[in-house]
């Protein structure tokens, strides 16, 4: 892996973009997350898909398709972002996340399978964290039971499995993300599966919009708040979101909301993950990426401010 462009503030996170062998260019991101130190917590985003498919209305890596990102692609981008970080030095983190959510839907890319077979091995850390981010995409059930028998084989302990949902409104949700998925029903029948008591709760994504409900009635009746926890985001500033109109219900500074009453009262663990602001200034947080930015031509408010700095004699990973 080439790296032959990034843009960072070193503290907080770092989006590098780099050169496969097969001579595409691909986006991954390492992060901490103040108040936790990059040895106590650091947060490696990779990326599966070259583009995606999917185009989710508020995501600036859709529009584009060019196949899938092979396993030793994938690796290498781990292995870069190891070797940035840690050059020459052995590998000490107490907690390792490695996210398959920087661009593509994970569960398009059987290597994402392969992926996490060989991950304990390469990398046999004991805070060693996996997280695929799907949003359950329809006629791929032979990848989410190999998930799942991958997860008990390797990681029955440590394994971060999140549906990105974003609302309960099916219409609305099929707007948001346009393409077949599986139904609410089907991601909580799977959901009960893939969790083991004791381990960690499989989580329900909502990136929420000023115009999008979550029913916490009709949520409760499907999900069990013992197998499932809530995770509430922003509407990151990305060009796309800007097209749609699309406006975060969930802004910097904020801390309460009244679904997020609601939720704790039903029962369910709820995590309100705003982040850095400056994450949105270096364009390293979710739906943002760079290259479809800087392709739109538009300007955002709020996001993607930093200098993409080339990179001379970067070498090899």
């Amino acid at each position: 892996m080439n790296i032959i462009a990034r843009t960072e503030a070193s503290d907080i996170a770092t989006v590098f973009i780099g050169e496969t062998s097969g001579g595409k260019q691909i986006e991954f991101v390492e992060s901490v997350q103040p108040p936790f130190s990059r040895g106590e917590k650091w947060v490696l985003i990779i990326s599966t898909l070259y583009g995606c498919p999917v185009g989710c209305r508020f995501c600036d890596a859709g529009g584009h398709f060019e196949g899938a990102v092979s396993c030793r692609d994938m690796l290498a981008q781990i292995d870069a972002m190891v070797g940035f970080r840690f050059p020459g030095r052995p590998l000490e983190v107490d907690k390792f996340k490695i996210q398959f959510a920087r661009m593509g839907e994970p569960a398009l890319n059987d290597g994402v399978l392969e992926t996490l077979e060989i991950l304990p091995c390469r990398y046999p850390l004991p805070g060693l964290l996996p997280t695929v981010s799907t949003i359950a995409p329809a006629k791929r059930e032979r990848f989410f039971q190999e998930l799942l028998a991958i997860r008990h084989r390797h990681y029955p302990e440590r394994f971060q499995l999140q549906f990105s949902i974003h609302t309960t409104d099916e219409s609305l949700r099929r707007w948001i993300i346009p393409a077949a998925t599986w139904s609410l029903g089907e991601i909580a029948a799977y959901g009960a599966d893939f969790h083991l008591p004791g381990g960690r709760k499989v989580t329900l994504n909502f990136a929420l919009s000023e115009e999008s409900p979550l029913d916490v009635d009709l949520l409760s009746r499907l999900f069990s708040p013992d197998i499932f926890m809530v995770k509430i985001t922003p509407v990151n500033p990305t060009a796309t979101a800007r097209k749609h109109r699309i406006v975060s219900l969930v802004g910097e500074g904020e801390n309460r909301f009244p679904v997020i009453e609601e939720l704790t009262a039903a029962g369910y663990d709820v995590i309100l993950s705003i982040g850095e602001r400056e994450e949105n200034l270096i364009g390293s947080n979710c739906g943002q990426y760079i290259r479809g930015y800087r392709r739109s031509g538009c300007r955002i408010e709020g996001g993607y401010t930093y200098r993409l700095t080339a990179v001379q004699d970067a070498g090899t990973a």
